[in-house]
């Protein structure tokens, strides 16, 4: 079900939140075995939303856009009175004492928060095989990768199990999962959303992220989501538009880039795919142009300086002092703190961790580090002289379909590249998105990535969703 049908249906009283509510635990329930998308299912908490909102309909009032709507949530998200464990050993039992603002903004919405999702330790993966509680499963081919790191959020709406999900993009974490599962992924402006109650991953590059089944559906819950926190010094006060009053279908006369040095990696039934959804676009009236984008082939490098320096600092805080996981057969303060990293940290976290404490090291900082920044300069000017000339952007999310469960997972720089497409726009902060563009002949998903100006998401969702209804 969509959005509007489920909010509909409750207006005619069809059916009631709880009914619904009641019916989503039961079916994520029964499927989680199967994909493993969920780490938990908040019966008691989903249910008490559900009858407020029934409630609110009941005495004439309008409980807001979301009304009944089940959403899942990325468990690197604060809920307040749900565990939340960033899929880590070191958060294993942490109960957050507030939410993050997009989770208060979501139920003053009317919206179901049903549960938490599994995902890469700290978001720090490209598959979803770094969890401590296990990797996920495609629930489009059950032997292959959802991707990460927000590999449950997309998982769970591509298997029906919520209608909408909330994941975190630092690098591609959002769309490279859409595409993989065969969903919509919404990566807003840097600061288009609030990272209030967002764990912190990468400072500089982390967004609280949309997935739904439609464009439409992704725009009505980034809408919500969106503006201004006073929590969160990194917000921006632009205004929020209506997004879904933008959904006209008339894109005639756009102009798209295709950016050279993004095509020149796809081949296969991928580089098929996009080209053919490039030949709809312009069946739709779309002009396509040829533009370059010159500092793409350093984007990789400069993505994991800059990412796992901040990932240094951020993870400092989990150290078995305040909060969290401690080791409890330490001698002295220096023992406790190794024993409880060691013991607490996966494999990815901790090779993230040294690296960024190595670039940001006496002797390394300007080697590395600084020279990552200007380089992200560089990638931001990039798209900035290409918007000049077009209106938005259209290139591939992935070099390839989702790939098998452990296929690459003890290969790092494998992994990594494979967010070559992705990167580029988070270095940037634009707004960004993965759009279903067909399957391979293996039945895999592909995504079409739409990039666009910073705090066009209207411009954006206005291609996408003509796209997607052509």
């Amino acid at each position: 079900m969509s959005i509007s049908r489920i909010t509909t249906g409750l207006k005619n009283k069809s059916f009631s939140a709880t009914e619904i509510t009641r019916q989503a635990l039961d079916f994520a329930g029964r499927e989680n075995p199967k994909t493993n998308a969920w780490l938990l299912l908040a019966h008691e908490s989903a249910l008490a939303s559900a009858a407020r909102v029934d409630e609110q309909i009941a005495a004439g009032h309008d409980p807001g856009p979301l009304a009944g709507v089940t959403v899942a949530v990325k468990d690197v998200i604060l809920t307040k009175g749900i565990r939340t464990t960033c899929g880590s050993k070191i958060l294993g039992e942490f109960i957050p004492p507030y939410s993050a603002t997009a989770i208060d903004r979501i139920e003053a919405a009317g919206g179901i928060i049903l549960g938490k999702t599994n995902c890469d330790e700290f978001a720090m993966g490209s598959s979803n095989e770094n969890s401590a509680f296990g990797p996920v499963r495609n629930p489009v081919a059950l032997d292959r990768v959802p991707g990460g790191s927000s590999g449950g959020s997309a998982a769970a709406v591509a298997q029906n199990t919520a209608i909408v999900s909330l994941g975190s993009d630092t690098g591609g974490s959002v769309r490279q999962p859409a595409s993989f599962c065969g969903v919509v992924g919404v990566t807003p402006t840097y600061g288009r959303v609030s990272r209030y109650g967002l764990v912190a991953y990468a400072s500089s590059l982390d967004h609280i992220a949309p997935f739904a089944r439609s464009v439409r559906d992704a725009a009505t819950l980034l809408e919500v989501i969106a503006g201004r926190d006073p929590l969160d010094s990194t917000s921006a006060g632009a205004a929020v538009p209506n997004y879904a009053a933008h959904l006209d279908g008339n894109v005639r006369g756009l102009k798209l880039g295709v950016p050279v040095e993004y095509m020149k990696h796809a081949t296969g039934e991928t580089a098929d795919l996009i080209h053919k959804a490039i030949r709809d676009l312009e069946d739709l009236g779309c002009e396509i142009r040829e533009i370059s984008l010159p500092a793409t082939d350093y984007a990789v490098a400069a993505y994991y300086i800059i990412a796992t320096a901040e990932a240094s600092s951020n993870l400092a805080r989990f150290d078995g002092a305040r909060y969290g996981t401690r080791a409890t057969e330490s001698g002295t303060l220096g023992e406790m703190y190794r024993n409880t990293r060691g013991q607490g940290f996966g494999a990815e976290v901790k090779r993230r961790i040294m690296l960024g404490t190595y670039v940001l090291s006496h002797g390394y900082y300007d080697a590395y580090y600084v020279k990552a920044q200007k380089v992200r300069t560089l990638i931001t000017r990039d798209f900035t002289r290409a918007f000049e000339s077009v209106d938005a952007i259209v290139a591939p999310v992935s070099p390839f379909p989702a790939f098998k469960l452990g296929e690459k997972v003890n290969d790092p720089m494998e992994m990594y590249l494979s967010d070559i497409y992705t990167i580029t726009g988070s270095l940037a902060g634009i707004p960004c998105m993965s759009v279903p563009c067909g399957n391979t002949s293996e039945g895999l998903p592909v995504g079409l990535q739409i990039l666009c100006n910073h705090f066009q998401e209207s411009k954006m969702f206005r291609l996408a969703d003509a796209y997607e209804q052509r």
